[in-house]
């Protein structure tokens, strides 16, 4: 029989578990192993690329990601109690974010990082991106440390990127 899989509900902005660091992870059992499967999927069925545990709602230090969405296997990657200890070079992209579903604008990262992180047996591991997977592995580790994107942008591109948020809410749009 075919475990049953819990999809995971994508926790919106403004919600305070979004701000919030995450806390370590220190128990690697099956679980741990179960809730990376589970974000796998929460995060395919979401469309997107990346997800964070504060994401779901759990403020842990985790983070999964399959940049070639479901093509290949080889790509998913996780993340656990990630540090970013090489950073280099700098492009200038679009971002999304499954927390603030609609809102895209270009966010100043850099274009070469790596990563060291624990995988799912707690295992200690380096991991190197460019581009895109540089993107995603630095907009995910900002979510384990309680910040969003709209967070780099400048004061009067968050301010107004807030302010429409705060209209689709109140209209009951969010």
């Amino acid at each position: 029989m075919a475990k049953k899989i819990t999809l995971h509900e994508i926790v919106k902005y403004p919600d305070p578990v979004l701000a919030k660091r995450g806390a370590p992870v220190t128990v690697f059992d099956d679980k741990l192993k179960t809730l990376v499967e589970e974000m796998f999927e929460s995060m395919y069925v979401a469309q997107g690329i990346g997800l964070a545990a504060p994401q779901i709602g759990l403020s842990q230090r985790l983070t999964v990601i399959d940049i070639s969405f479901k093509k290949d296997p080889e790509a998913k990657i996780v993340l656990i109690n990630p540090e970013i200890i090489e950073r280099e070079g700098e492009q200038y992209e679009e971002e999304g974010c499954l927390s603030l579903p609609e809102i895209r604008e270009k966010v100043k990262r850099a274009a070469r990082v790596k990563v060291r992180a624990q995988n799912t047996d707690g295992e200690w591991f380096e991991i190197e991106g460019e581009e895109l997977l540089s993107r995603a592995f630095q907009h995910e580790i900002d979510h384990l440390d309680g910040i969003l994107f709209i967070d780099r942008l400048s004061r009067l591109k968050k301010d107004l990127t807030v302010r429409k948020i705060k209209k689709l809410i109140k209209n009951g749009e969010w």
